[in-house]
């Protein structure tokens, strides 16, 4: 027997016994597709068991996930993992619409299989994708099955939009009211928080983060949420539905393929019934509270230009716990309103205490107006404008000595020299071993020993050949990076825009240690906000002091140099 008639032998021993998997999968969790899903995988353990030239490899097997996309199909995507890495030879299942109602990834998946070898039959379509035709086939197919599911999702959308018009609540339940059965019926326990929190907010005035943390050191627990937060509070009071409103289809699924959820910003028809059910507040104080809310909002251009708003968002920070600094709107005794910052975690929680829970909590870390964050960065821009020269010349030092290359000690010349000598000694090989003064295998070993140093020479000089280029870009590089320091050293204003992009952070300390870290720019500078000597009415008019600094130093924090009035 020729190896040739021995290859066709092994290949039929091969063939003969196949590894089979299994997929199933029902769509929903209800009795009879339960029974379906266990008579589906008797069939197949049976359908297998019949067959002598298979055997079961294992039934791959989700319950209750839609077939629609692949993404959270464990045991599918499992099954593919298996295939690719050879454990099994086939995979049956019972009908396209049970492995994908996705024309894309029927083709994908299979298409992926049979590359690894792995085919799949489909049963009741009689498709076996390891045939020419297959593919055709399984487009068309699984095109039927995608547009069935679709229509599917059309059918149970309208149903579900009828309903809602006739007043059937689609959602979970909320704070203060239970939902069952389409109804909404209040839970007394939570409607007495949701009284408190808009008697807080309009009777007593209040904020939304100060009604938040007395609600934390009270013990009141919130609803599906950790704690409680400024942001929970501000739902609560424009959730329409605590005066009695209903409003649906908040979020809508655009594609029935991926299913994934968007809000509704007026592509689809909202549902909105008034007086549905029984309120929890009069409508009366609900509006109020939207009225407090919006006059204590921006205006909508404002709120398009957030970041200018906020130019040291995330970027001032406390020395005392590391939390970030948070934006508050402040009133003074005239009625005149400033915005200063403050500790997120001395606003959340006030002066340092232990919690109920026991968990030291609070921070005593003092607030900052943001006229005196502006105008310490003012000072800093003009630091960096009067000492611009001296800034990019130790820039451009520290960055020349990083990407500067040492090619001293490498003769390029002189290394060719030697891959010239070790070539003619590999040449000379050749006539002493036709000479008989040497075997074949001495030959083949001093060959290689050549052939090796002549490749690890010439890589060497490849290397240098390559730094050379490299040093020729350098000068470019660094005129770039000079360029670039420039542009930001001199380029300097009094501008919001242009300290949000150049600032890195901000900490403060305390009122006497403020600290200035600039992006690229490995300083740091430090100031102090005092209190202004002649000024008449205490908590008026502060103002940030520059210090002498020495920016020689290239490490960052090198110097404390800060110098009080």
């Amino acid at each position: 027997m020729n190896r040739y008639e021995r290859l066709n032998e092994e290949r039929k021993i091969i063939d003969k016994r196949k590894r089979v998997a299994a997929y199933c999968r029902v769509s929903t969790d209800n009795e009879d597709q339960a029974n379906s899903f266990e008579s589906q995988q008797r069939y197949f353990k049976q359908y297998i068991e019949y067959n002598p030239d298979w055997e079961l490899y294992e039934i791959f097997a989700d319950e209750g996930i839609s077939g629609t996309n692949t993404k959270k199909r464990k045991e599918f995507n499992r099954m593919i993992a298996c295939a690719k890495n050879g454990d099994f030879d086939l995979i049956i299942t019972k009908e396209i619409s049970r492995f994908a109602r996705n024309t894309l990834d029927s083709i994908y998946y299979t298409r992926d299989l049979k590359k690894h070898g792995v085919g799949v039959i489909f049963l009741n379509d009689n498709i076996n994708t390891l045939d020419g035709d297959a593919e055709l086939r399984l487009a068309i197919m699984s095109s039927i099955a995608q547009e069935e599911s679709r229509k599917t999702s059309e059918r149970v959308k309208w149903g579900q939009k009828r309903q809602m018009e006739q007043g059937v609540v689609f959602g979970r339940s909320m704070l203060g009211y239970d939902v069952k059965d389409g109804k909404m019926t209040i839970n007394e326990e939570g409607a007495k928080i949701v009284r408190l929190i808009f008697h807080k907010f309009v009777n007593e005035g209040k904020g939304t983060h100060v009604i938040a943390r007395e609600l934390r050191e009270e013990g009141i627990r919130p609803m599906r949420v950790k704690e409680w937060q400024n942001t929970v509070i501000l739902r609560i009071i424009r959730n329409e539905k605590y005066c009695g409103d209903l409003v649906q289809k908040k979020t809508y699924t655009p594609d029935f393929l991926s299913h994934e959820k968007k809000y509704n910003r007026g592509q689809e028809e909202f549902v909105i019934i008034k007086d549905h059910h029984e309120p929890i507040v009069s409508r009366e104080l609900f509006e109020e509270a939207n009225r407090i809310l919006d006059e204590r909002s921006l205006s909508q251009e404002g709120k398009t230009k957030h970041s200018n708003r906020y130019p040291f968002s995330g970027k001032i920070k406390c020395g005392c716990c590391g939390a970030s600094y948070v934006a508050r709107y402040k009133t003074r005794k005239d009625g005149s309103r400033y915005k200063a910052w403050r500790c997120n975690e001395a606003a959340k929680h006030g002066s340092p205490h232990i919690d109920k829970a026991g968990n030291q909590v609070g921070c005593t870390g003092v607030s900052i107006r943001n006229e005196d964050a502006t105008h310490i960065m003012f000072l800093v821009t003009k630091e960096l404008k009067l000492k611009q020269t001296k800034i990019t010349k130790n820039l451009i030092s520290i960055i020349e000595s990083i990407i500067a290359m040492d090619t001293t000690g490498t003769d390029v010349e002189k290394l060719k020299t030697q891959i010239a000598g070790v070539k003619d000694k590999r040449t000379k090989l050749i006539d002493i071993y036709m000479d008989g003064n040497i075997t074949k295998d001495e030959f083949s070993a001093a060959r290689s020993k050549c052939d090796a140093e002549i490749a690890e020479l010439q890589s060497v000089v490849d290397s240098i050949d390559k730094q050379q280029t490299m040093i020729k870009q350098q000068q470019e590089l660094i005129q770039e990076i000079s360029d670039a320091i420039n542009e930001i050293v001199s380029g300097v204003e009094y501008d919001d825009e242009f300290y949000k992009h150049i600032l890195d952070k901000m900490v403060v300390n305390d009122k006497d240690n403020i600290n200035v870290y600039l992006n690229l720019l490995p300083f740091k500078w430090s100031y102090t906000v005092a209190r202004s000597i002649n000024c008449p009415h205490e908590g008026q008019l502060k103002k940030a002091l520059a210090p002498e600094r020495n920016i020689s130093g290239a490490s960052v924090g090198t110097e404390e140099l800060a110098r009080r009035l």
